[in-house]
């Protein structure tokens, strides 16, 4: 572990720090010229996915994920030894680029459990896993090592930006992470996060100067959205033994989504760099406040790529020799950090066409919108549907001049975290079509599905394609359960009343929910 350790703790160093705060700043200044410039401005919106998921074993326990997996293209590796992420290449958005997003994310999910199956093993999408390993969910989560002052969370990936991390939480934090839920009160290091694992849309924006406005508006959409998607209401089930699995209310005093105060408390370094972002008006201020944002780390992987002498415009003039190369690594390791719910990513890969086909004159400078509230998915027809939900609901407010921008921040930020808490039963907070204030989740949902259509007709997607698209999230509305997390509760108070305690009852859920999301059938048809 000496080179990790290393590597640690010179990102860890003033010095270094101060180092990567300036290199962070001149890419900044760099970045907003090209962005001036129009470098990043492009011809079209497209769409991108990541998809997070963790490995069980034989007996539907947690496991590590082997490495061949990640030989599999479209599969990464993510924060702890049993996470993975699948993802997609970028489509523009029209009718066979959603069909192309869910063909290659069921290739990418059948080649990886293919590959799983000579380990006993299998890869579940799910929010959060609830059927801890052997040794203990606890224990898993604690156990590390301190190497010279440098703590290593032994199921955490050996990367230097993640111990580096840990260890400026876990000092921030006097060693002692508070969570205060119900089950799990407190943790040691920032792995606990790897309890859960998101969905995240990337809707990218032709002008970078219409950004603010779609982060703005995104915002307003959370509450919605996460309402009709909730789905990681338990902890693992060995957090719930003793007197508090005997308790008959732990589950009524359990949010739908626990997935969202986790990820926040985890990587809380006394800041809140986790959060709902505060509203935007400049794509130039949004650049500034992801530049000064309160650094944790000085990142190795960037300070390697970019050194620690020269400005941003060397860099990007080196980057130029390889296509591939970030031009501003520093500020997007200092962006990876930026934990707001909504974000914006600058570059990335070349978006394919409705052919299928990239186009080679295309350019990788562009601004797209990371939409991260949203936890995993039971199925891949759930996956794209809420994808699509959110390009064409972005779209569709500012196509149709929806006044939804003017919700109040506050009441946006009050009904996300109402959907935390209630799931499909939360007190939304909505501006409809004609101006007025709601918190009719009929209505709200009625435009919801309204505004993607229209949204999504307007990027030339056709409306059996649309249908397609929507058809497994709205028939939610009309469903026994709502969303994945009221099933979920409903099968473990069906459990208990059968006679289990509360962490059977979680093991006999989980069990019957890896069923039904094996299958592929979309949640509400369960």
């Amino acid at each position: 572990m000496t080179e990790t350790t290393d590597a640690v703790r010179d990102a860890l160093d003033p010095e270094t720090r101060e180092a990567f705060e300036a290199r962070v700043e001149s890419e900044a200044e760099s970045l907003r010229a090209a962005v001036r410039d129009g470098s990043y401005d492009t011809a079209t919106f497209a769409v991108g996915l990541e998809l997070e998921g963790y490995v069980i074993d034989a007996d539907g326990a947690l496991a590590p994920a082997p490495e061949h997996v990640f030989d599999i293209d479209g599969c990464s590796r993510e924060l702890g030894l049993h996470n993975a992420e699948l993802h997609t290449a970028p489509d523009v958005v029209s009718d066979a680029g959603f069909r192309r997003q869910f063909d290659e994310l069921r290739t990418t999910l059948r080649d990886v459990r293919t590959a799983l199956e000579g380990d006993g093993r299998d890869f579940v999408l799910d929010a959060m896993w609830t059927v801890g390993p052997a040794v203990g969910t606890r224990e898993y989560l604690d156990a590390g090592e301190e190497d010279d002052g440098v703590f290593r969370a032994s199921n955490m990936r050996p990367v230097p930006r993640y111990v580096a991390l840990d260890q400026a939480i876990r000092e921030a934090n006097d060693g002692t992470i508070e969570l205060g839920l119900p089950g799990l009160e407190e943790a040691t290091s920032m792995l606990v996060e790897s309890l859960a694992t998101s969905m995240q849309p990337h809707l990218q924006i032709p002008d970078p100067d219409d950004v603010p406005e779609y982060l703005n508006v995104a915002t307003r959409t959370m509450g919605p959205l996460l309402s009709l998607s909730a789905n990681s209401p338990f902890l693992p089930a060995d957090c719930y033994e003793g007197d508090l699995g005997a308790d008959p209310d732990v589950v009524d005093r359990t949010p739908h989504e626990l997935r969202i105060p986790i990820f926040e408390r985890s990587v809380d370094d006394g800041a809140e760099k986790c959060r709902v972002p505060r509203d935007v008006e400049t794509i130039g201020e949004l650049i500034d406040r992801i530049a000064t944002d309160p650094t944790l780390v000085a990142a190795p992987d960037a300070m390697r790529a970019v050194g620690t002498g020269g400005d941003a415009e060397d860099a990007g003039a080196d980057a130029e020799a390889d296509a591939d190369a970030d031009p501003y690594p520093a500020f997007s390791a200092k962006r990876g950090t930026y934990w707001r719910w909504v974000r914006p990513v600058f570059g990335g890969d070349l978006p394919r066409g409705p052919d299928g086909e990239v186009d080679p004159d295309g350019t990788r400078t562009s601004v797209r919108i990371e939409y991260r509230p949203l936890p995993t998915q039971p199925t891949l027809r759930d996956t794209v549907g809420l994808q699509a939900l959110v390009a064409g609901v972005l779209r569709g407010v500012d196509v149709t001049d929806h006044p939804l921008a003017s919700l109040s921040w506050e009441d946006a930020r009050t009904s996300f975290y109402a959907a935390v808490e209630d799931g499909p039963d939360a007190d939304l907070r909505w501006v409809d079509r004609d101006g007025e204030a709601t918190t009719a989740t009929p209505r709200i949902y009625d435009e919801l599905f309204s505004l993607a259509r229209r949204g999504l007709d307007d990027l030339g997607v056709g409306a059996e394609a649309i249908e397609w698209a929507l058809s497994p999230i709205e028939a939610r509305r009309e469903a026994t359960y709502t969303s994945p997390s009221a099933w979920k509760r409903a099968r473990v108070r069906e459990a208990r009343t059968d006679g289990a305690d509360l962490p059977e009852a979680i093991r006999v859920m989980q069990s019957a929910y890896v069923d039904h999301a094996a299958g592929g059938v979309p949640f509400a048809e369960w």
